[in-house]
């Protein structure tokens, strides 16, 4: 589960690199862009609301240059998201919109630089040609060589002329996963794929609703070109470029072969503002409809059509939508008869559909009959732990279970190894009761832990400009999707610590036992394990990972402190003595 939150988006996955690319303007101004003013140069900037390239962007930067020469140039500069990760032999595509006044009828180019911070050095530099007339699009690109990698470094955009440019939408994208337009970071993509995902939910739960009703995540205002892509408001204070849109979203999951979960906005905002039922509300009902439509149509229906346009002629895959975000936080109690709008028409339209409602949760009973109960739990190490039993005695007869949003919080800005003992203790818990619950994702999954980015601790994978590190709780999360049967095995235990959990899962193809134990307490645990069916003596697995206390994390300085450590133990099936260390969580892979 991810969300705009942390700078998860605009300034992590998405590849763009320039922050504020369109010059949307608060009472700052358009930071962080500033002018570059060398030597004598006489420059100044100001936002025209009057002129743009598009509808969406009907404004932009204009800079006026009444004086510049070689070695005098003016222009502007962008720190980009906290730096620009730049890299060896790596080349990034740019792209600027802009039209021109001319001086004497010298238009002259724009030189773009990347500089580094520290030395002044530049590490690459194109120019951009631009024309006469009206608003056009142009296209650069900047070719590092063998430098070192670093995030400290800086973009120019500059002229050595007197005369006038306005400038919008511009962009440097660094390379995408699988060389995707408008794509995603590389690096935050393998780090996905190496976590065996089956389904991404998007486009996230807040980000989803927005504080007011109009700044929920529209989707139709996120497709198509980008210039035709205004922006809006995220809840977690900053503006969103809407550069990662709905199509973005599902290609992602393309790219990792997962499933989109897709949550509709119902009609909530975080702020407290909901729609009325009926008349006012059939707009919503009606663009969650065509929403479906644009996902899963095929080229002949109109929303379909629409998609096609967009360069993805194929339908995506469907299964589950989900009707709202935390609706249980809706104080007017209108989400029982605003769910019942919405699912009385999805039944109708897309009678295939598993909706699920996001009333519920260990608080909250639903009031609505959906197919799936949302349910989040955020909670710290002392506080999971105490909560695996909560299913164990849970009725079987209502709704099916997603845990939607859950993490054990108690590390900055990633989780600590505390963090990942409490997430594996409580993903046991959900393997034993798995009858129940059929899905979980860890949210928020990304952090951008550059000082000033991020909002809210505890997140799953950090990252800056340039690198990416794995928490502790990550790799718990990697092994334990790595190891997952398609079913639990029969099992008990007794004798065992306080603070001792475990699962067993089958894969009954490749007759393997995956054995997930968990010792978050500061004494060793010792094992007598006895396995029917499992004869003889086998080389098993063993895959650790392991803290020397509660507080031991990963970090961007120190990436590999906690990682995964592989060995082999041979195993009988009676009798087997084992012994798991102190706080580790150990994965185990028995063939039989």
């Amino acid at each position: 589960m991810t969300e705009e939150i942390n700078h998860s988006y605009d300034g992590g996955l998405y590849a763009e690199m320039i922050q504020n690319r369109a010059f949307h303007s608060d009472w700052e101004g358009e930071p962080p862009w500033d002018l570059v003013r060398r030597g004598n140069s006489v420059a100044e900037k100001h936002l025209d609301t009057s002129t743009g390239p598009s509808e969406a962007l009907h404004y932009s930067m204009k800079l006026t240059v009444s004086a510049a020469s070689q070695g005098n140039e003016a222009g502007l500069t962008n720190p980009g998201f906290w730096g620009y990760g730049l890299h060896p032999d790596t080349t990034y595509s740019g792209s600027l919109y802009a039209r021109v006044a001319d001086v004497d009828g010298q238009t002259g180019p724009i030189t773009v630089r990347m500089v580094n911070n520290a030395t002044g050095t530049v590490e690459a530099q194109a120019q951009v040609e631009i024309r006469s007339g009206g608003w056009a699009r142009y296209e650069y690109k900047l070719t590092t060589g063998k430098i070192s990698p670093s995030t400290a470094n800086h973009l120019e955009f500059t002229v050595s002329h007197p005369g006038t440019v306005w400038l919008q939408l511009v962009s440097l994208m660094q390379p995408t996963f699988n060389d995707r337009p408008n794509g995603n970071r590389v690096d935050l993509m393998n780090r996905m794929a190496a976590m065996h995902p089956k389904f991404l939910r998007l486009p996230g739960g807040n980000y989803l609703e927005g504080m007011t009703v109009q700044d929920r995540f529209d989707w139709k205002k996120t497709i198509g070109p980008i210039e035709d892509r205004q922006g809006h408001q995220g809840p977690w204070f900053y503006w969103s470029t809407d550069g990662l849109g709905l199509l973005e979203f599902l290609e992602w999951c393309e790219d990792l072969k997962v499933e989109p979960v897709l949550a509709v906005y119902a009609g909530y905002s975080l702020g407290g503002s909901h729609v009325a039922t009926g008349k006012d509300l059939e707009p919503y009902v009606q663009s969650a409809l065509d929403e479906v439509e644009y996902v899963s149509g095929d080229a002949s229906t109109r929303w379909g059509a629409e998609r096609a346009r967009n360069g993805h002629p194929a339908p995506f895959t469907l299964h589950y939508v989900e009707i709202g975000n935390e609706d249980y936080l809706d104080k007017s109690g209108s989400y029982t008869e605003r769910y019942k709008q919405f699912a009385q028409a999805m039944h109708k339209r897309y009678p295939q559909l598993k909706l699920i409602a996001t009333d519920g949760n260990s608080e909250y009973e639903t009031k609505v009959s959906p197919d799936i109960s949302d349910e989040h739990y955020y909670k710290s190490p002392a506080d999971m732990m105490d909560l695996v039993h909560h299913y164990d005695k849970a009725s079987r007869n209502g709704p099916k279970i997603f845990v939607g949003e859950w993490a054990t919080r108690s590390g900055s800005p990633t989780p600590n190894f505390g963090d990942a003992l409490g997430d594996a203790a409580w993903m046991t818990s959900m393997e034993r009761n798995s009858d129940l619950i059929i899905m979980a994702s860890y949210a928020p999954l990304l952090a951008n832990v550059s000082p000033g980015a991020m909002e809210w601790p505890t997140d799953l994978i950090g990252f800056d400009a340039g690198t990416t590190y794995a928490s502790p709780s990550y790799w718990a999360q990697s092994l334990f999707a790595g190891h997952l049967g398609e079913g639990s095995a029969q099992s008990s235990i007794s004798g065992e610590g306080k603070r001792f959990f475990y699962s067993a899962t089958v894969s009954s193809k490749e007759r393997v036992l995956h054995l997930k134990l968990v010792n978050a307490s500061s004494i060793d645990q010792p094992l007598l394990l006895n396995m029917a069916g499992v004869n003889g003596v086998h080389t098993a697995t063993v895959t650790s990972l392991h803290g020397a206390t509660f507080d031991a994390t990963n970090s961007i300085y120190d990436p590999d402190e906690i990682r995964p450590i592989e060995s082999t133990a041979s195993v009988s099936g009676s009798d087997w003595k084992h012994t798991v260390p102190a706080l580790s969580i150990e994965v185990i892979d028995v063939p039989f």
